[in-house]
């Protein structure tokens, strides 16, 4: 059931980038999810959860996570991290991509770059016998080595019945610490790389996390079972 949803929500995600263009605007992204989520006939996980108000998250560059989607246009240079979950009959899935708007400066493609590796490279590290502190500290050591900052308000999670379930993954952490990893656990693995300062704060929303120094941010999440064979990506 768990590898249905991240198929379903893989592909959901392959369609809503193809919509990423300068013109368009955050809600008429959440708008063509919400018609896919339909067409699938699963729902959007995010939507009403804790009162959020949309289908999707739509960060665009100094907004790390949890961006409202609204009347805001994408423009030429931007970047837009999308972030989206989905509950097929009682499974849930999360995954998320930042992606460039248009022609992007060397510098945001680093960014977006490395954060993608830093993913992959916690993912390496979700197999049997590893403990969760050695996801973390790939990631941190990733993206440090790369001359960016992970953030430290905001983590990854378990996920399977619930959308939100334990543990809790940090990005960042030492090596060989926290729970056993052991075969059939799903976690949500998702880096979150500023250009600056790792510090975020809220903005009056009450949900949006941006950059407390307005640097730009980037967002990759992929849901992760793991297994005797190694790392399995469900929403790949």
């Amino acid at each position: 059931m768990l590898r249905r949803a991240g198929e379903i929500l893989a592909m959901i995600m392959q369609e809503a980038q193809k919509a990423i263009k300068p013109g368009i605007t955050t809600k008429e992204i959440d708008l063509l999810v919400e018609e896919l989520v339909e067409r699938e006939k699963v729902s959007a996980a995010f939507k009403g959860y804790k009162g959020f108000p949309a289908s999707i998250c739509t960060s665009i560059n100094e907004e790390i996570v949890h961006g409202i989607p609204g009347q805001r246009t994408l423009k030429e240079g931007d970047i837009i991290g999308l972030d989206i979950g989905i509950n097929h009959e009682g499974y849930f899935a999360d995954a998320a991509i930042t992606l460039g708007v248009g022609k992007i400066d060397a510098q945001s493609r680093k960014l977006i770059e490395t954060t993608k590796t830093a993913l992959q490279e916690g993912i390496r590290r979700a197999r049997v016998g590893n403990r969760l502190g050695d996801i973390s500290y790939a990631i941190q050591r990733y993206t440090e080595n790369k001359g960016f900052s992970v953030v430290r308000q905001f983590v990854g999670h378990g996920i399977g019945r619930e959308l939100h379930e334990e543990p809790e993954i940090p990005n960042f952490g030492a090596a060989h610490q926290g729970p056993l990893l052991k075969n059939g656990m799903v976690l949500a693995i998702e880096p979150m790389v500023n250009m600056g300062t790792w510090e975020a704060i809220i903005i009056d929303n009450g949900w949006t996390a941006i950059t407390k120094d307005g640097q730009y941010s980037a967002h990759f999440e992929h849901t992760v079972a793991i297994t005797d064979n190694g790392a399995e990506i469900l929403t790949n």
